[in-house]
């Protein structure tokens, strides 16, 4: 004969002067989930044909938080339907586990004197602040990379030659194939657009004066710094982040080496060397994509483009965007590492910084490209 088990949960119903009696018994406890899910989805249903119901929880041998939770959450959903829904019980510690599960289950209204404008104000005064703290810290951190900078030039045995090659190697000639791609197509639509629109005025021969000019004084270096930004910035911010994770920063504090001269200034020299080069290759492969389609579209043979070229472009637009590239890769090598020493002991703020990292970069060297636009043309070139 099986002994009937007394700890399951149940729930007896009865009409009480037009009020929903449920009186619960057993132990509405964690262990007993399964069938306290189905026992609440039974009073939850019956409680809503009820406009009163009291639920009396005498009986109940065990109530932790999971069957407080559940009970009281059909009081609240029923009571914000207009209904009355009492939850009673002789035994006082239920009543004070029911105290603070409605306490903190009970969503916080919405006050009525928040304005949306105010909201505004508050994101933008606070997006103000984290600019400001911004600026400060890269100030400092540019001031300890200048410094750890200087002391390795008057030592120069501090200098991480081999660190710095081996990032040269992963930014420069690992970097090269997928920048050449994307520069020899953007060549190839920016020259496509430009026939398109000079054939309605008959000055599709125009088109070589449009892409050199443009791709030799902005896109390429551009384009070039974009992609360092997205694929070098995020790979030197996650290095370091990891590294820092892994306290290896601290050790090297411990064995009295300098992070910013270790880990810091060869990735920035890497950067300043690499730059250039890439937004040279890059400049070529553009050039190149817009010779090949003023060819197809325009009928413009390649000789008669390189003649055209050497005539409309001058040595100033080639230096004016080559210039710009080491300026470029150091701020993104700053912020790189910047973030990366930032990070905190967990991925999730490594994945924040790299994301940061990135961002932060693509926007600074839009800025350091409208000042250097601005230089230019303040002394005519």
């Amino acid at each position: 004969m099986a002994i009937p088990d007394t700890a399951e949960p149940q729930a007896v119903f009865r009409d009480d002067a037009g009020t929903l009696a449920v009186t619960l018994a057993g132990s509405w406890s964690a262990d007993r989930a399964p069938r306290i899910e189905t026992l609440v989805k039974e009073i939850a249903e019956r409680v809503s044909r009820s406009a009163r119901a009291r639920l009396d929880l005498s009986a109940v041998e065990r109530l932790d938080t999971l069957g407080a939770y559940v009970l009281n959450r059909v009081k609240y959903d029923r009571e914000s339907a207009g209904a009355a829904v009492e939850i009673v019980s002789k035994r006082p510690e239920h009543g004070v586990l029911l105290a603070e599960i409605e306490i903190h289950d009970r969503e916080q209204p919405v006050s009525s004197r928040q304005f949306r404008i105010v909201d505004i104000l508050v994101r933008i005064g606070a997006a103000v602040v984290r600019f400001g703290r911004d600026m400060v810290a890269g100030s400092m951190f540019l001031g300890e990379v200048v410094v750890a900078s200087a002391s390795v030039v008057l030592g120069p045995r501090k200098f991480r030659g081999p660190s710095m090659v081996n990032q040269i190697e992963l930014i420069a000639f690992n970097g090269a194939p997928i920048i050449m791609l994307i520069s020899f197509l953007v060549g190839c639509i920016v020259a496509q657009q430009g026939i398109f629109q000079l054939q309605q005025f008959g000055a599709t021969a125009f088109v070589v004066n449009l892409t050199g000019i443009l791709i030799l004084r902005e896109l390429a270096v551009l384009l070039t710094s974009i992609m360092i930004a997205g694929r070098s910035g995020s790979a030197i911010t996650a290095e370091i982040g990891s590294m820092k994770m892994r306290e290896e920063v601290d050790a090297l504090r411990v064995m009295g080496l300098d992070p910013i001269e270790v880990l810091v200034v060869p990735r920035i020299l890497a950067l300043v060397v690499s730059l250039p080069i890439l937004t040279f290759i890059s400049a070529m492969s553009g050039l190149t994509g817009a010779a090949l389609v003023s060819w197809l579209y325009g009928g413009i043979g390649i000789d008669t483009f390189l003649a055209r070229l050497q005539s409309v472009i001058t040595w100033k637009h080639f230096f004016v965007g080559l210039v710009k590239a080491p300026f470029m890769a150091f701020v993104i090598g700053l912020i790189a590492s910047m973030e990366g020493l930032a990070v905190k002991g967990s991925a999730e703020s490594l994945g924040r910084q790299v994301t940061a990292s990135v961002v932060k970069a693509i926007f600074m060297v839009i800025v350091v490209d409208a000042l250097f636009a601005m230089f230019f043309s303040s002394i005519a070139m």
